[in-house]
Parts: C-alpha cells; sequence; structure tokens
C-alpha cells in the first residue's frame, strides 16, 4: 500500500509539472496556429449527428474561438435512430450555444437521403455537393471534420471526410480554403483524458488544442445539453475521453 501511495505522488507531481511545462508550451504553440490558421477565419464544422460537436470537437471549437474564429456548423441529420431526432436538434441547438455558436450558424440537415444509420452508406456525391454549396454560399475557408478513421469508426462520420476528400483532391474548394480533420487514435489513448497529452504532443499533428479546467466545464455543459444521449457509458465516456480535453488535427 505504501508503494502505491508513494507512486500516487509521484504521478500527481509529474502532472503537475508537465502542466506547468504544457502552459508555456501551448502559448507558443497557439501563436503559431494562429498564424497558420489566419485569426479571423470563417470556419465550417461539418459534422454527422447532433452531439458530434459536443462529444468530439468541443477542444477544436473553443480552441478557434480563441483564435476569434467565425465557427458556423453543418450538421448532416437529425439523429433520428431512436426517433429522437425533434429532441436532438433542440439539443444540439443548446450545446452550441454553450459553445459559443449563434442558432443563425448552425444548420441542420434532416433528409432521409442521410439517415442517422450505421448501416447505410451515405452518397459520397450528395454529401459532397451540399457540403460545397454551403462553403460558397458562406464564403467559407476553413473545413473542419473527421479523418478516414471517423473517430468511432461510425459510417456516417467516415462518409463526410470520404466527400471533403473528393472535393479537395478534385480541386472543388475555393481558392484559400483548407480543411482540417481530426485524428483517430487507439482505444487506449482514446480514454486516457489529460494524459494522452504527453503522447499527443509526442506525435506528429498540424494543429493541437487542448481545453483549459474552465473550458472543459464548459465542454462538458455542452455534452449535458444532450440529455436524451447521457446513457451510463457516455457519462463514463464524458470524464475520461481525451475527445472532452484534446484534439489533434491535421491538414488534407
Amino acid at each position: 500500500m505504501e508503494v502505491v501511495g508513494l507512486l500516487c505522488v509521484l504521478a500527481a507531481v509529474l502532472t503537475w509539472a508537465f502542466l506547468c511545462v504544457w502552459d508555456s508550451a501551448e502559448r507558443m504553440r497557439t501563436s503559431e496556429q494562429a498564424c497558420l490558421l489566419r485569426s479571423g477565419s470563417r470556419t465550417l464544422l461539418v459534422i454527422a449527428h447532433p452531439d458530434d460537436e459536443a462529444m468530439f470537437f468541443a477542444p477544436t471549437v473553443l480552441g478557434l474561438t480563441r483564435l476569434k474564429h467565425r465557427v458556423s456548423l453543418l450538421c448532416f441529420s437529425a439523429g433520428n435512430y431512436y426517433n429522437q431526432g425533434e429532441i436532438r436538434k433542440k439539443e444540439l441547438l443548446q450545446s452550441c450555444d454553450v459553445l459559443g455558436i449563434p442558432p443563425s450558424r448552425v444548420m441542420i440537415i434532416d433528409d432521409s437521403d442521410f439517415p442517422d444509420d450505421p448501416g447505410v452508406q451515405w452518397n459520397t456525391e450528395g454529401v459532397a455537393n451540399i457540403l460545397l454549396q454551403h462553403v460558397e454560399v458562406n464564403d467559407i475557408n476553413l473545413v473542419v471534420t473527421f479523418d478516414a478513421g471517423g473517430v468511432s469508426g461510425h459510417s456516417n462520420h467516415i462518409a463526410l471526410y470520404t466527400a471533403v476528400r473528393a472535393l479537395h483532391s478534385e480541386g472543388k474548394f475555393p481558392k484559400g480554403c483548407s480543411v482540417l480533420t481530426l485524428q483517430s487514435v487507439n482505444v487506449l489513448r482514446k480514454y486516457l483524458s489529460l494524459l494522452d497529452l504527453l503522447w499527443s504532443l509526442l506525435n506528429t499533428q498540424d494543429v493541437l488544442f487542448v481545453l483549459t479546467s474552465e473550458e472543459v466545464a464548459q465542454a462538458k455543459r455542452a455534452m449535458y445539453c444532450h440529455g436524451s444521449q447521457l446513457l451510463w457509458f457516455r457519462r463514463l465516456y464524458i470524464l475520461f475521453s481525451r475527445y472532452m480535453r484534446i484534439n489533434s488535427l491535421h491538414f488534407l
């Protein structure tokens, strides 16, 4: 027991020291990001379901807000898998409000062509056409979405990446419009919470957002807006997932 106690104390001291170092490093990294991401950019977050914005992208949304980006959100379904679509639309708007995205900048596509269903493959061209139209109409210069792993492996998440990748590779995005994709990590890293920060720093990424304690509380409030989805395992997710505190992203 004494050995366990000493190890716990040692871990706490190391974590505290690491966070002190991170505080100074994060400011430098944020300065680099501000140059790379162009402060004041018009950013579009593209998600598949209500709650993706809080469950996976809260660090990105709040990090971009720090950089004074004008963040909009495009959600490709109402999350109607369990016939809760109308409830989930309202929850999404509440969550976005907590994260600083006003209702006027939230677009929810409630279309039978894009059902909330991991067993249905969304049409790439259909997703791409809607996305591109939204980018052009709103003069978007940064698109943020999932990577090829979709974080959770959900086919709807992956469909968004496939469409964005197609638009990017075919040169269809407007000139000056960049694309950032959220890095998927293995299950062990996914549930290490802040302890994954060391791995995140050691691994290559183009952009890294890490939330402060106050921002973590804000992200949790956003997630709690999705009351219809707060089953026991999602409550554990809120406590332990690194995506509630850390986002590492790559440019296409």
